[in-house]
């Protein structure tokens, strides 16, 4: 297998260990024990945590230590907005001319959010707001947009994975903020899936004019 492919193929399988937390926050990683698990050389793992440290998963020191990436309070509110400005984007663009069945997709994994936040789990709160706002991103129509939001949107969501998130922002906000854009698209309201996508991210509201 061509070394490009082999470091992409092992910077997916460590990424995806982070994300199903088979490695979790703060693990040391060390290279026999990858080399033993991955069954490559050093080389091609050295470089997918390169690519993992670029894209947040992933934090190295030289001559300290590898190790998974810990999220930390003071990065929330500036990674949130990062995620809210792609994101915003990304369900104007796509709200208007989801399928049926992408649109019955996306709102029920909002209500599996919503479902989250009722009962305090963080951890499954992350990854069903990633899955339902990636369908976004898939179906935007903008390859752009859709390359930035692949390189960038999975590391700075794992940033938010934080035990107390849903205290950060409150579950009352947050459920508002998810019942705004489920309305918004099952009614197909790409300006109102902007501003409800914005809002969920702590972005500020557009001000309103006075008459």
């Amino acid at each position: 297998m061509p070394r490009r492919l082999l470091r992409d193929q092992i910077r997916e399988e460590i990424r995806a260990a982070i994300l199903n937390g088979t490695l979790e926050p703060g693990e040391r990683l060390v290279d026999d024990e990858l080399v033993e698990w991955l069954g490559c050389s050093r080389t091609p793992i050295r470089e997918a945590l390169n690519d993992l440290m670029h894209a947040g998963f992933i934090e190295i020191e030289p001559n300290k230590y590898t190790r998974v990436a810990l999220p930390r309070d003071d990065e929330v509110l500036e990674v949130v907005q990062t995620l809210g400005v792609l994101y915003g984007g990304a369900a104007r663009l796509a709200v208007a001319d989801l399928s049926d069945e992408v649109r019955r997709q996306i709102l029920s994994t909002i209500d599996a959010a919503r479902a989250d936040v009722a009962r305090g789990d963080a951890l499954a709160l992350n990854v069903h707001t990633l899955a339902f706002f990636d369908l976004f991103v898939d179906h935007c129509g903008n390859a752009q947009l859709q390359k930035v939001c692949h390189d960038t949107t999975a590391g700075l969501a794992y940033k938010l994975r934080l035990p107390n998130i849903i205290e950060i922002f409150t579950a009352e906000n947050l459920d508002d903020a998810y019942s705004r854009l489920r309305r918004a698209t099952e009614e197909g309201d790409a300006i109102e899936a902007e501003l409800a996508a914005e809002a969920l991210h702590q972005l500020p509201s557009p001000a309103v004019s006075a008459l």
